[in-house]
């Protein structure tokens, strides 16, 4: 996880300033492990390495990916705490998604943890309780009023090595105007 953080650290260095000043400093052991007993879950030993290196964004405005805020494991236990109230009041019991094959049809559940926030209730989700053919850990899609769920990445790490990748490539970009790091072909 370091490499792949010490690339994008210097992308941001060199690019993107104003968000690299976002990232906060690493989790403690004991702040991942209230987070896993809030959640009532085992995070993978991927995400508590990373999340050992950077503890989220602090909540400064810019997005880090694609405008969307990389939640601090506070902020991922109060995202995830608003979906488990709607879902505890029973809001979801007639919907169903339409998910890619390996993504169970729920319209949220509690095993999909968010990791980012576009400020409109929707999420990038660790998947932790995967549908038949999905992989536990997978990186999926939540989007709160729409009926599609994808899977963006088969893993975390696979996750945030496509990111570093994209941004060694192009695809992103920041902008002032959009409040963050941003996909190109959006602008």
């Amino acid at each position: 996880m370091q490499e792949i953080w010490t690339y994008i650290e210097s992308w941001f260095y060199a690019n993107a300033p104003k968000v690299l000043d976002t990232l906060q400093p690493g989790a403690s052991d004991t702040q991942i492990k209230a987070a896993e007993d809030f959640l009532s879950i085992q995070f993978p030993a991927e995400v508590k390495a990373s999340y050992r290196i950077h503890n989220g964004q602090s909540d400064d405005g810019y997005g880090f990916l694609e405008g969307k805020e990389f939640l601090s494991l506070e902020r991922i236990q109060e995202e995830w705490a608003v979906w488990k109230e709607l879902l505890d009041a029973g809001q979801f019991e007639d919907f169903k998604s339409s998910p890619d094959a390996g993504i169970r049809s729920d319209w949220w559940s509690p095993q999909w943890i968010p990791l980012t926030y576009d400020g409109a209730g929707n999420h990038d989700c660790l998947d932790l309780n995967p549908g038949e053919g999905g992989k536990r850990g997978q990186i999926i899609t939540m989007w709160h009023d729409e009926l599609e769920r994808q899977i963006v990445a088969p893993s975390f790490r696979e996750w945030l090595e496509q990111y570093a990748e994209g941004l060694k490539l192009g695809q992103f970009v920041f902008s002032e105007e959009d409040g963050g790091i941003v996909n190109v072909d959006d602008m």
